[in-house]
């Protein structure tokens, strides 16, 4: 192992886009299926995994819903949480915002309740046991209705301390921002805060990047790299101070080659505050966070100040009170002192 190497793996973190549907290892899909009895069409972790090909949104959306079919009960949603949690803990990722996405589960009968309080239970196992701070973002289907969305979040209200904002993600095409603007506006009158999906190359993306900042008024935004395309976006996006989150992972079809690694490089230079996330790493190699910031270094040759950069980039823009943020903050400086890099 390399110093770089070294120095990644044990650099306090936090990640702030990660579904935790998206974190259900094939093993796990396995285990759990034959729990529930539910037929799966690959009965090996190995052509289960081979079977993860997919080449744009609309494949992987394709996989991951397919997926995540077998979870039915809290113990199944608490026993995927705590496996992210318990993984992510050993890369020293320290506090996480995980997306979830319970109207995927609640349209196939299984009860909202059965969702969040599993992973809720896992949280609190999770903290006590690896000491890594959780919270939960409640994640929009959009190609569902906004009557649907809406009676999600009313159900949300009931566990209204376990969530932290509210999220937009899934099939963008003719699926805009402002689709969703009075969930939204309700969401934000309830106190959540925001953040939507902005993937890779969709349609009309530069044109969702502007509704989400102008109609919509984010905190975040999921993605986002083609607001590098336009210049009066990103300097807006750079005077409001809004992070965005990117997901270097690689697609299985090109396997150690990391996607957007030259949008990272444009946004780190125009002064955007990007994190480093993994999106859904049980589908992208299992890669997770250690693997995303070295492949990336690798890739870019990103010397330590960046690498830092990145990691107080995701404190900095995550949904803590700022007293919380500074304490994940110094222990990335003490770190950081220790490592002689000061």
């Amino acid at each position: 192992m390399s110093d770089t190497e070294a120095f990644i793996n044990n650099m306090p973190k936090a990640e702030l886009h990660i579904h935790i549907e998206g974190t259900l290892e094939p093993q796990m899909r396995l285990d759990i299926a034959r729990r529930n009895g539910i037929a799966q069409e690959f009965d090996t972790v190995e052509s289960l995994a081979s079977s993860y090909q997919f080449k744009d949104l609309a494949g992987f959306l394709r996989l991951y819903f397919g997926g995540i079919e077998v979870l039915q009960t809290s113990r199944d949603f608490f026993d995927v949480t705590y496996a992210y949690l318990e993984r992510v803990s050993k890369d020293n990722v320290v506090y996480c915002e995980m997306h979830f996405d319970p109207q995927a589960h609640t349209v196939r009968g299984v009860g909202f309740k059965e969702v969040i309080s599993g992973i809720h239970d896992a949280q609190l196992k999770a903290r006590k046991a690896f000491g890594i701070r959780s919270e939960l973002i409640l994640g929009i289907v959009r190609d569902m209705s906004p009557a649907s969305a809406m009676a999600t979040l009313d159900e949300a209200t009931n566990y209204k301390d376990w969530i932290i904002g509210v999220g937009l993600d899934s099939t963008e095409k003719d699926n805009p921002p402002i689709k969703f603007k009075h969930v939204f506006k309700r969401a934000r009158d309830e106190g959540y805060r925001i953040t939507m999906h902005c993937d890779h190359d969709q349609d009309d993306s530069i044109e969702h990047i502007r509704q989400c900042i102008e109609d919509i008024g984010v905190d975040r935004i999921d993605h986002g790299y083609n607001s590098l395309e336009e210049e009066n976006i990103s300097n807006e996006i750079v005077r409001l101070g809004i992070p965005l989150t990117f997901c270097l992972t690689s697609n299985p079809s090109t396997p150690g080659y990391p996607r957007r690694a030259v949008e990272l490089k444009e946004a780190l230079a125009r002064g955007i505050s990007v994190s480093v996330n993994t999106d859904d790493p049980a589908y992208m190699l299992s890669y997770y966070m250690n693997e995303v910031f070295s492949n990336v270094q690798r890739e870019l040759s990103l010397p330590f100040d960046q690498l830092i950069q990145l990691s107080r980039n995701s404190f900095e823009g995550s949904w803590l009170p700022r007293d919380e943020k500074d304490f994940y903050l110094s222990l990335l400086d003490s770190y950081v002192e220790k490592n002689n890099l000061v």
